[in-house]
């Protein structure tokens, strides 16, 4: 009786979804998610910035709350914080862009505008998802500002030690 061997299969790695009962469904491509006005739309976050984005087809312009870019933006390096995901994917003539944005300064304010550039093009065009999560702008950045704790001047800072 202990040499009986059982004429079931076993599950094994290979066939546990045939073992559990789950049928194999191929993965569709995702669908576009455009609203009646031709456009896609994402959130964006980064520190305490939330930019709400909009994204169709036209001529490169950028707006951010209802001004250009570059006088939104002054610094050169926060606009080109802005056109990173357009650039990786390919995109930056073919796309108006137009978002508000609040909350945060303008560093957090830029990286949550491009957090919202990069999902709403994803919405856009699912095909260029590969693309941007490669070059990790669809990650939200979770890094936020670290609270005061009581008895220390900043988060982590001490008041100055005396001896006398």
């Amino acid at each position: 009786m202990a040499d009986e061997t059982n004429t079931a299969q076993e599950p094994t790695l290979d066939n546990l979804d045939a073992a559990m009962g789950i049928a194999e469904e191929s993965a569709a491509p995702a669908e576009p998610r455009i609203d009646a006005h031709g456009r896609a739309y994402a959130t964006g976050k980064r520190k305490d910035a939330v930019a709400r984005v909009w994204v169709k087809p036209g001529s490169g312009t950028i707006t951010v709350n209802g001004k250009p870019v570059e006088r939104y933006f002054a610094r050169a390096t926060l606009q080109m914080i802005l056109r990173q995901p357009l650039q990786a994917a390919d995109r930056e003539d073919q796309f108006d862009v137009m978002c508000t944005v609040s909350g945060g300064g303008l560093s957090g304010q830029a990286g949550a505008v491009r957090h919202g550039i990069a999902r709403a093009l994803v919405n856009y065009e699912p095909g260029l998802r590969p693309v941007l999560k490669k070059g990790g702008f669809l990650t939200r950045d979770a890094r936020v500002v670290e609270r005061k704790k009581y008895g220390k001047r900043k988060a982590r800072r001490s008041f100055q030690f005396s001896k006398r």
